[in-house]
């Protein structure tokens, strides 16, 4: 299995925080953002390589974050893999990179992918098993509550086809 951690964007929002570093690179209770993803999915189990898709600017930020990573925590195979982006106006945006890392990595796989800013509270194995069980695309969102909340965020709409 696979996992493609999506992490080229520029999160002007933040600037000047992310100016120099890329927002899933920044400490959140004393760890970096993109280590919940990593620390919540491992125990999935199964998972051979990680695709962290990166942007021009950041990408040796990460490599350098993905080689502490291994070093210290988990021994995690990792490929940073830069979309080639240098700002807002030539990324490629989530789909343009997973598609990117799909075409340029080759990866024919099982596949998990999520944002590298998710700040994950419990680990993810029972959501490993689940897509496992259902062999089948299975998308995973968070209810935040409050409908009106949502609009801050995004939103999504599910239908389901007639049987």
């Amino acid at each position: 299995m696979k996992v493609i951690i999506l992490a080229a964007g520029y999160a002007t929002r933040l600037y000047p925080l992310t100016l120099t570093q890329p927002k899933p690179l920044l400490p959140v209770a004393g760890k970096p953002m993109i280590d919940y993803v990593l620390d919540n999915l491992a125990p999935i189990g199964g998972i051979d390589r990680i695709y962290v898709v990166t942007n021009a600017k950041f990408a040796g930020h990460f490599q350098a974050w993905a080689d502490d990573y291994r070093a210290t925590k988990a021994k995690l195979n990792f490929t940073i893999v830069n979309d080639g982006s240098t700002d807002d106006t030539n990324k490629l945006g989530a789909i343009g990179d997973i598609n990117f890392v799909l075409d340029s990595q080759k990866v024919e796989d099982d596949l998990i992918v999520v944002a590298g800013d998710n700040l994950f509270s419990e680990e993810l194995s029972d959501f490993g098993r689940l897509c496992r069980e259902k062999q089948a695309p299975v998308l995973a969102v968070y209810d935040v509550g409050d409908l009106e909340q949502i609009k801050k965020y995004n939103a999504i709409s599910i239908h389901r086809r007639r049987q």
